[in-house]
């Protein structure tokens, strides 16, 4: 059975999606992934990230294309009572509303979650991404990725004693926070499953920077000692570090003594096995710097994907340092489906892959108020009352200016 036959797994779960940036927008892109129908209502200026480019194809900015495809887009001002109550409206059939506003924001609107929509809707589960959650010290600010990989410690434990500390490469508070979002929608969707009631998932980009200080948390409150910059190398396991070769770089991560016994076998030292220094990881943890030279030394004469391959098929881990083109054209990249290409659109596959109801890309990423006559259609206005509310600017199908 194909997954058009099946739907996919979330197949007749229905999302309202009023997020914007990244966190919010890579949640729901998982859901609709795996069928679910989401319809992203954006407000009357759109998500900002279709202006965060270049680059930017057939009018959409590549940051909006990576974590928007599956969805439908209304343009709505929920400012205003008539955008509610087509909200309101939207919500009588759908499953989940999530938001990453300000928190605040809603009960400003005179539409809160506890006062009004958890009322009105008692089976809804209701997501609310923030920087820093709605209560606390912090509650209530606001917060980018950046940010809270500062605030939670992200930064302080990554970079090299030359470079100091650093901002982690990708978004991945950002990201993980989108997980994080998902992993309580469908927790909520199971509980509510039994109880047949809603509730709320709070997930804040400070909490998951936290959560994510990993092995480096637990060391501290083991030992009571603050973590310090290693770079590329692990804090609790060696070796596992980035080394040159003769030609690219290669990351070793070595966590057993058979897989060093592998190492040095291939590399051509097979006496390293039996070394003092290096018998087991704690030696090999103290004597961490003359085994990385050991290693450099060896390596010199090596290709780092050659050794890469050949670790790999015996079950050593060790990786050659691609660039992103490189990945997007390695024959696994490809045989795992990871990338994808739907009318001109290209993106990034589909991580989690599903027996019997595997996720599919449906629909590229859409236009601002693509579908905002449709769905209002769906909620049984006509062709005249659509084009009044969009002539009152309750509705859009293009971008408002934004305010001087």
């Amino acid at each position: 059975m194909t997954d058009k036959q099946t739907g996919g797994a979330l197949a007749g779960f229905r999302v309202i999606d009023l997020t914007r940036v990244l966190g919010g927008p890579f949640c729901t892109q998982l859901l609709s992934d795996h069928g679910a129908e989401v319809i992203k209502v954006e407000p009357p200026q759109g998500d900002e990230v279709r202006d965060w480019g270049p680059p930017f194809k057939d009018g959409l900015s590549a940051y909006f294309s990576g974590v928007n495809r599956n969805k439908r887009s209304l343009g709505l001002d929920l400012r205003s009572a008539r955008g509610q109550e087509i909200l309101f409206q939207l919500l009588e059939g759908a499953d989940v509303m999530i938001d990453n506003f300000k928190a605040g924001s809603l009960e400003k609107w005179g539409i809160g979650y506890e006062d009004v929509i958890a009322k009105r809707f008692p089976s809804l589960i209701y997501c609310s991404i923030t920087g820093f959650g709605a209560d606390g010290p912090y509650g209530g600010f606001p917060g980018y990725d950046a940010v809270a990989q500062a605030l939670s410690g992200q930064i302080s434990v990554n970079g090299s004693p030359e470079s100091g500390p650093m901002r982690i490469g990708v978004p991945i508070i950002d990201l993980a926070t989108g997980l994080y979002a998902s992993i309580g929608i469908l927790m909520a969707a199971e509980e509510r499953r039994r109880s047949g009631q809603g509730q709320r998932v709070d997930a804040s980009l400070f909490d998951t920077g936290v959560a994510l200080l990993h092995p480096q948390a637990a060391n501290y409150f083991m030992s009571g000692k603050a973590p310090v910059l290693t770079g590329n190398s692990h804090p609790n396991i060696s070796p596992y570090d980035l080394y040159k070769t003769k030609q690219g770089q290669l990351f070793l991560a070595i966590g057993n003594d058979r897989q060093f016994r592998l190492l040095g076998e291939t590399l051509g030292h097979p006496e390293w096995a039996t070394d003092p220094r290096f018998l087991h990881n704690p030696e090999r943890l103290e004597h961490r710097h003359e085994l990385n030279a050991a290693i450099t030394e060896a390596l010199s004469t090596h290709v780092a994907e050659e050794v890469s391959s050949t670790l790999l098929a015996k079950g050593a881990p060790a990786g050659a340092v691609l660039t992103i083109a490189e990945v997007a054209e390695l024959p696994h990249t490809l045989h795992r489906e990871m990338v994808v290409e739907l009318d001109g659109y290209r993106g990034t596959g589909i991580p989690i892959k599903m027996g019997r109801t595997p996720g599919s890309i449906r629909a590229k990423p859409p236009h601002y108020g693509s579908a905002t006559r449709d769905v209002l259609a769906g909620l049984g206005y006509d062709r005249t009352q659509v084009d009044d509310l969009i002539a009152d600017e309750v509705a859009f199908t293009e971008r408002a200016k934004p305010p001087v």
